[in-house]
């Protein structure tokens, strides 16, 4: 295996040139690269990026340091463009001015990365976020191997790979490994505060059952393929555009809707999929792309050839899915849309709506809301506007953890007013989600509901991708 460094200050434009001559010339590897078992000499855990394909990857490294946690990460990749894009966001952590970083990289490339991992055991948290249809394989490798693991979603993409979910979080337990996904959506303000509300009886009553036209709780979330992020145009790897590889929308985004629906539904509840869950419906549909817009996204010439294109040229993309499912009798509907790009002035939205005997607490983000996720809370049919927004006001009159919330009335209910204080923004939540991870590897007992509703979450992605196919 081959081995290279990059500190604080390099420029990875620079260095990508050596690692492609390191892995041709066959560079000898630094006497620090193979360290005691789990790379923890000096007491600290370290991290191990292996393959990095999905921009997750880097903003776990934005953070410029984590506590108990050395900043000598390993990168185990082989040289393409995958391991190019993740340096390039990952360096300029470490330059900016404001709160540098002081991550170092320790590169080993090759085609022989996975086999490299296993044998020098560099460190011994391994980050996996990228190419999702062997990702539940590598996973179980790690765990294997004596790995904890902090990963991307989605962790498994077809029905058939479900069965290793069950086993990786079966061992992992009994090994006292932390096996543990990045679920970013609980860390948004929006979704704490619903959550709050959801599970206060005075304001929201209780959970409605609805039916399978009409559910209690629905959660739609509209993306874009074509995006301009800082001014430049987001590239996408070509891979992201195989459902055999990424997965479908089906089983990609909505781990997060699914997620979240557990969450706070049934707070700190072990959600049992077989007992609990009833799938009712689902279905999928493409967007369509033309050779282009492929180009424009990805910056390759053509379609791969493997992928199945219309009459026209165009490739069908399946990124849309909807799924109806009922958990503990209540109907539920999640659904995501990938439309190629947002008209101009417009962005991604978010929906949500829970409905309670009392009120129904909904997050909308669109026109109206310039496009940022905001929270209201509006009267259930036949319920009195005054006696319920006197409740809303005292909730946040006593409530605690939010000091600063507070209560806009409108004609059709109230807005929960949120300062700018509490919105840190979708990058900064993988720094949560990251601290909560250590904090079960440093010794706090991992709740029995994490598994099992990870296990309920990813049942119900892929049943309903089986539905729908």
């Amino acid at each position: 295996m081959n081995v290279f460094s990059i500190g604080t200050h390099a420029h990875f434009t620079f260095f990508i040139g050596i690692a492609v001559v390191c892995v041709l010339a066959g560079c000898v590897q630094d006497k620090d690269s193979a360290t005691v078992p789990g790379g923890r000499s000096d007491g600290l855990h370290r991290f191990v990026v292996i393959d990095p394909g999905h921009f997750h990857a880097a903003l776990v490294f934005k953070r410029p340091a984590y506590d108990g946690i050395s900043p000598v990460v390993g990168i185990y990749a082989p040289v393409d463009e995958d391991f190019t894009d993740h340096m390039n966001r990952v360096i300029p952590f470490n330059k900016r001015a404001n709160e540098p970083a002081n991550w170092q990289y320790q590169i080993h490339l090759g085609p022989d990365y996975r086999e490299a991992l296993f044998k020098e055991r560099f460190g011994d948290i391994a980050i996996l976020s990228g190419r999702n249809n062997g990702k539940i394989d590598f996973i179980k490798a790690c765990v294997d191997s004596g790995f904890n693991v902090l990963a991307d979603k989605p962790w498994v993409i077809s029905p058939e790979k479900y069965p290793i979910l069950e086993t990786v979080l079966s061992e992992a337990g009994k090994k006292g490994i932390i096996a543990y996904d990045i679920m970013t959506e609980r860390y948004e303000i929006t979704s704490i505060v619903q959550k709050l509300l959801v599970n206060h009886e005075p304001v929201f009553g209780t959970i409605t059952t609805g039916t399978a036209e009409d559910p209690a709780v629905v959660k739609h979330s509209v993306h874009h393929l074509s995006k301009v992020v800082a001014g430049n145009q987001l590239k996408r790897p070509w891979w992201f555009f195989d459902t055999s590889i990424q997965g479908e929308g089906l089983v990609d985004i909505t781990t997060h809707l699914v997620d979240i629906v557990f969450w706070i539904l049934h707070p700190e509840q072990p959600i049992d999929y077989k007992k609990n869950i009833e799938m009712v419906s689902a279905k999928h549909w493409p967007t369509i792309m033309t050779p282009a817009e492929y180009e424009t996204i990805t910056a390759k010439p053509r379609f791969p050839a493997q992928f199945k294109l219309d009459k026209d040229g165009n490739y069908p993309y399946y990124c849309n899915g909807q799924a109806n499912f009922r958990l503990d009798g209540v109907n539920i509907q999640v659904e995501v849309i990938w439309n190629y790009v947002a008209p101009k002035g417009t962005g991604d939205t978010h929906y949500s709506i829970i409905k309670g005997t009392k009120a129904n607490v909904l997050v909308r983000q669109g026109k109206e809301q310039n496009f940022v996720p905001e929270l209201y809370v509006e009267p259930a049919q036949g319920v009195d506007k005054a006696a319920l927004g006197k409740a809303l006001k005292e909730f946040f009159a006593s409530q605690k953890q939010f000091p600063s919330l507070s209560v806009v009335e409108e004609k059709d209910g109230w807005r929960i007013d949120i300062p700018q204080e509490y919105r840190i923004g979708h990058e900064a939540h993988f720094g949560q989600v990251t601290d909560r991870f250590l904090e079960y590897l440093g010794g706090a007992p991992m709740p029995e509901w994490e598994n099992a509703n990870m296990l309920a979450k990813y049942y119900v992605t892929t049943k309903a991708l089986e539905m729908a196919e």
